[in-house]
Order: structure tokens, then sequence, then C-alpha cells
């Protein structure tokens, strides 16, 4: 049943003000992307389709409400595409807030709270990794879509209810046999990261022989295909020797280290990232999320993969298209991570963008205009939402159209701006621990150092200050060389002592000297160092 209710309505327990019967209506849905309802209906009832109103339709997840944008009359019709009231959210805005330190659920909240006009959504979550958001001038759609890249997550979307969950869907044991020749199904594929056979490589070169000089370098998957696939692969290991008794134990714990993560590596890259494209209906499948056992016999493997769109007929219930698979990469996900990543930054970012683009240009459709190149999501251009623009300027991402507004920039000089053409944030590039100084570089040249120092009396030369009091000079080394230093000290403990730093200076390079005072000279003093300048 597909209902007509009014433009402010909530609840949707009656049949609204009319129920309809249209001549088409198709709902679309994404995992974390399009949710919106297709539909024709005769022109008797043009009256109902204005800007706004509120279509309610039968979906797998039950009745779901859709409002109606931009109708368009025919001479034997109207129609239109009607996208699900959670899309509310981009009329919606929030003006600063500050998220520090919370999950996603109290994130969530805490932007609901925050928005411009009293919001009539609800929310939830049940991902309790904690992070930070400092919301400004955002619209509440795309704050939430930020919540999604930095808590991660699924997009649950029930009317007027938003909920991000760590998982979704069922197992209710769907198998399908993909073999050459089927009219109905379609599979893309791609081969880029596969490995079958692994050489790792950890921190500071460590292989896998580091202890025993006879164990291979090399790990193997079971799965094994007509040509070897072999890669070298370097993975991070963030282990500090001092923490272990011997280097012994220090090289084994980095070897087991290596060995667990260059294994689950393989597991995850043996087979190939595949997404299969079913155009007919398929029983027992609720939503998306849903497990679909792939058995893919021109290959040989099973693959296990989820249902991440499909197309659903509210008018012969059933589905019309199914989209499945262990992968997914539309133009919308490309552009909401790359506008992402040019907020948050970090080391890899132009790398990662770059690869996005080039995984992501196969997928849509690309149209040639002379003196521009315009990458869309739909045909013809002025149906499409999500654009790449590319021209003598460098790339352009958007989501609003081809005349619309673009979110994020790539100039041709090679830098990443977000929205308003801001230049990016400094960011961290290493970070580590060296002979007791904790320190940050980043990519401006700037660097942190914090250290607690330990200082022997006997290493001071001590003169006389007042008459109960002595001062002396400590020498401090950094870690690396550092120019235009400034160093601020105090004193931790001094034993039985009184005691205090009078003066912290840098002197070179290479360190700097710590004045103290303190009522006699024996005994062991801590200091609590804190150092700021530049390491390039």
């Amino acid at each position: 049943m597909i209902k007509i209710f009014g433009k402010t309505d909530r609840n949707f327990d009656s049949n609204g003000d009319v129920v309809i019967q249209p001549l088409r209506a198709k709902v679309k849905k994404e995992d974390n992307g399009d949710f919106y309802l297709e539909i024709d209906a005769p022109l008797k009832y043009i009256d109902l389709f204005i800007e706004d109103n509120i279509i309610v339709a039968n979906t797998p997840q039950g009745e779901q409400a859709f409002r109606i944008s931009n109708p368009q009359k025919t001479k034997s019709k109207i129609s239109c595409k009607a996208y699900h009231v959670f899309y509310d959210t981009k009329n919606m805005v929030i003006a600063d807030t500050n998220i520090v330190d919370k999950n996603c659920n109290a994130a969530l909240a805490q932007l609901n709270s925050h928005t411009d006009t009293t919001s009539p959504f609800s929310t939830l979550s049940n991902i309790t990794s904690i992070n930070s958001f400092r919301c400004v001038r955002k619209s509440y759609y795309d704050a939430i879509s930020i919540i999604l890249e930095r808590w991660g997550g699924h997009l649950v979307r029930n009317n007027f209810s938003i909920q991000i969950l760590d998982t979704i869907g069922q197992d209710n044991g769907v198998t399908v046999r993909y073999r050459k020749n089927l009219s109905d199904i379609s599979c893309e594929e791609n081969w880029d990261d596969v490995v079958t056979k692994i050489l790792p490589v950890g921190r500071d070169g460590t292989l896998l022989n580091a202890i025993d000089p006879t164990a291979s370098i090399y790990i193997s998957s079971s799965t094994q295909y007509a040509i070897p696939y072999t890669k070298t692969v370097e993975f991070e290991q963030d282990f500090d020797e001092a923490d272990y008794p011997s280097q012994t134990a220090y090289k084994q714990a980095l070897v087991d280290d290596l060995r667990a993560q260059a294994t689950a590596y393989l597991n995850e890259n043996c087979i190939p990232k595949m997404n299969y494209t079913l155009k007919a209906n398929l029983e027992k499948i609720t939503d998306i999320g849903d497990t679909i056992e792939v058995i893919d016999e021109r290959l040989g493997i099973d693959v296990m993969t989820q249902v991440i769109a499909f197309t659903y007929d509210c008018i012969l219930e059933k589905y019309t298209e199914i989209e499945f698979g262990n992968f997914q990469r539309k133009l919308s996900d490309l552009i909401g991570t790359i506008t992402a990543r040019s907020n948050t930054t970090s080391k890899e970012l132009v790398q990662g963008a770059t690869d996005e683009i080039w995984t992501t240009l196969g997928g849509s459709y690309v149209i040639f205009e002379g003196n521009q190149i315009l990458v869309v999501d739909a045909l013809p251009k002025e149906d499409a939402q999500d654009v790449i623009k590319i021209d003598s300027g460098g790339i352009k991402f958007g989501q609003n159209g081809i005349s619309g507004a673009f979110n994020t920039s790539w100039a041709i000089d090679g830098i990443l701006k977000p929205k308003n053409n801001e230049e990016l944030a400094d960011y961290i590039i290493a970070t580590g621990s060296t002979d007791g100084w904790n320190w940050s570089k980043y990519s401006s040249g700037a660097c942190e150092l914090s250290a607690k120092l330990t200082i022997e009396s006997t290493s001071v030369t001590w003169s006389t200050f007042a008459s109960a009091f002595r001062s002396g000079q400590a020498s401090i080394t950094y870690p690396f060389e550092i120019t235009d230093a400034i160093i601020e000290a105090t004193m931790d403990t001094c034993g039985a002592n009184i005691g205090w730093i009078a003066q912290a200076k840098a002197t070179a390079a290479t360190g700097g000297t710590l004045v103290i005072v303190r009522d006699g000279n024996t005994g062991t003093m801590t200091v609590n160092v804190n150092v700021k300048g530049s390491w390039r």
C-alpha cells in the first residue's frame, strides 16, 4: 500500500490523506548511500504530488517515508524521485559543537541536540569506540557523514530514526552459484590487491627469520591460482625495545606480531574483490547487510558477500535487482572520503585520494567537454548528484550536481583544499620514543617533545646561591637536532629538599641547559621538560 501524507506529518500508522494506485514504484537503497523512491502515478493524483509532501511506501523493512521533490508532469502521468525523510538533515544546520572523546551514540545525540531547528529525529548507536569531532557550520547530513567516516559503522534509516550500527543484516543461508553465460547475474572483479604469497617486512626491516635463520621469510595461502601472486608488504609495528627484558625477547615479539599481521592480510586478500548484480528476486533476503554465499564456479572459490544495494518493486512486492559483494566503491563514497580526509589529514592523504579516484572512475560516466572533463554518477548529466570536474585549474569534487557548489578541490599546484578553499591544517607525520623523550614531528617542520628526566646531583657543578641554597646548571640532550627551540621545565621531585628550575634555555641544536636552585646539593632530581621547535 502506498499513501500520501502532509508535509509535517510524523506518524504514518493511518492511511494518510489518500491511498494511491501508482503505475510504477521502486525503492533504491544502498549501504551508507542512496535511499529513494522512484514513482509514476496517473494525473488524477497531481494535486497531491506537490513539493515536500510525503509518500509512505511498503519496503522489505516495513513502511518508509519519502519526501516528494521536483515532481515532473507529462501528458499521461506525474513522476518524481522522492528521497527518504532522512535527507531532511540536509536542510538543518549545526553552527558549532565540539564532540570530545565520546562514543558514537553520545556523538550522534550531541549533534541531534545542536541543530538550528528542533530535530524531529531520534538517534542510536552501539559503536563504543571513542573519537572526537569539532562540527562548525555544517549541515546535519554532512555531520552524520563525518561521524560515519570517523567512528565507522552502517547507517540505518527508519523513518525519523537514525542509527549507526557496527554490523547489520542476517545470515539466512542464502547461496548463489555463479558460472559463465548466466543472463540474470553479472560480476565486477578487482584483482589489484590479490596476493597468495607474501614476504612481510616489519619494523627496522625485520623478517620472519630474524630469530631462526632457517625459517622461511614467506607465508603462502592455501588459495592458489594458475599464476603466482607474490608481494612484499611492509607492516607498522609500534614496539619499544625498552619494554622487553632482552633484545632476543624484543625480536621475538616483532616476529610474532609480523606473522600475525601478515597472516591476517593474506587471508583477507587471497581472493579478488567482487561485486555481483542479480537482476531477479532472491528469497530470504531481508535488508542491506544480509550474507550471501557465492560459489564462483569460474574461479573455483567460495566468497562470503553482503548485500550492499537493492531495488525493490513496491507494487509487485519483490526485488528486481540485488547487488552483493565483498567490496563496494561508488562515486559518492569517493567524494565523501576525500572531503573528510581534507578536514582530518594524514601523511597518506594525497596518495590515498589518488588511488580512490582511479579506482572509482571505471564505475561512473565520463563526459569530455573540450575545456573540461566531468565524471558523474548518473546520465543525463543534469540528473547527476555526485560530480568530479577536471579542468586547467585542477580537480573539484561536489555532491550538488553539475551546477552546484564543489565541496573540495585539488589544485594544479598539488594542494588538496577542503570547503571554502582553506589550506590543509598541519598534521603529524611521525611520532616516537627515544631515550626517554616522547616526540611528534609535523608536516610543516614543527616538532613537540616531552620527557621526565632524571638528573643526578653529582652531574651538576654547584655554587652558592644564598646562605641555604645552591645553584647549578644541568645539560639536556634532544633525541634529534632542533632549531628555534623553546624549553619549558618544572621540578617534579627533589628528594627531601626544596628545589625549582630557575631558567631553561636552548644552547645548541642538540640540546640546552637547566638552571637549578635547591637547598642542598645531594640526591636525585626528576624534571618535567617540554620542548617546541623545528626539526627541519
